[in-house]
């Protein structure tokens, strides 16, 4: 373990079959002191994501790292799920037993702020869901985007969608709570398509996995209501998006984008929901607000979650 100062991390998720495995990434690495979770809708229902998020903490190992509720709909439009990509319980239809840790009522977004204050500008948000919980703890408690260190995110595409051909799908699930967070001036990486793309797990490399440890082998059952689905749609593998996001704190020499101007689309409209940038534009916008990541070393990313997820007994 490095002599560094820990990284203190919160992390937003929607569980989630990749966001299970980012929870097991997060809980695996020793340089993050993980603040708290915290559960908003998305791939499924918020008891969902909810129950789901205690009960992975709890099999992860780490019963002592709060869980808080969130969101339980967008701000401003009707709830959309993926139950067709994670099944029906979000995590592919695997069960995992009941956590008995302490069942928090704290809201979110409160928790978050008071997380952030303690941290004294170090915290790094990690959000993998739809940006509702952030849109609100910042509407909430305007002081929180600076006393942020970092917004790391799962979400957006500098090219075209996975939810519609314009929009990624956890900013599609609410576009207007992340128009409220790209606007915010707190520091974003944006872990989207045009990298997670190329992260594919393909099965034989899910069943190398599995063969790790229980942990692992879990991990794998779950991912394959999602592998069939991909399958279906010309995809012989599973995107590591969410883990993408974890990661990025600690090993930001994985990946490799470019600084942009993001804004997002928010009108009733064929593109709503898109991530709008200036990247390959002559007239660029007047802020970059985001660095947008655009590549990533696959085989070296595959070998550390290996490496991370075999620490598990």
């Amino acid at each position: 373990m490095s002599d560094a100062k820990p990284i203190p991390v919160w992390l937003d998720t929607d569980p989630g079959v990749d966001d299970a495995m980012a929870m097991g990434l997060l809980f695996a690495i020793p340089e993050y002191d993980v603040k708290g979770v915290s559960a908003v809708a998305g791939n499924v229902a918020l008891e969902k994501t909810f129950q789901n998020a205690r009960n992975l903490a709890a099999f992860f190992g780490r019963r002592d790292v709060p869980v808080y509720p969130g969101a339980s709909r967008p701000l401003a439009r009707s709830p959309r799920t993926a139950a067709f990509v994670h099944g029906e319980n979000g995590l592919g239809n695997m069960t995992l037993p009941e956590s008995d840790a302490p069942v928090e009522t704290t809201p979110a977004w409160d928790a978050l702020c008071t997380a952030a204050q303690g941290a004294a500008g170090e915290l790094v948000l990690i959000a993998v869901g739809p940006l509702t919980n952030v849109a609100l703890a910042f509407e909430k408690h305007p002081s929180l985007p600076k006393l942020l260190q970092r917004l790391v995110i799962m979400g957006g595409s500098a090219s075209g969608g996975n939810a519609t051909p314009a929009a990624e799908a956890n900013i599609f699930c609410d576009a207007e709570a992340a128009d409220m967070v790209f606007r915010s001036g707190v520091p974003i990486v944006m872990c989207g398509l045009d990298m997670t793309l190329k992260t594919v797990m393909s099965p034989a490399e899910l069943d190398k996995l599995g063969e790790l440890n229980p942990v692992c082998k879990f991990l794998r059952d779950a991912a394959q209501h999602g592998l069939a689905y991909s399958r279906a749609h010309g995809v012989d593998g599973m995107a590591l998006h969410d883990p993408t996001a974890v990661l990025y704190p600690l090993y930001p020499d994985l990946f490799s984008g470019r600084e942009a101007g993001v804004v997002v689309e928010t009108k009733d409209s064929e593109t709503y929901g898109r991530t709008v940038t200036d990247l390959w534009s002559k007239a660029p916008f007047s802020c970059k607000n985001a660095l947008v990541m655009l590549a990533v070393d696959r085989a070296r990313l595959h070998g550390i979650i290996l490496d991370l997820l075999a620490k598990y007994r």
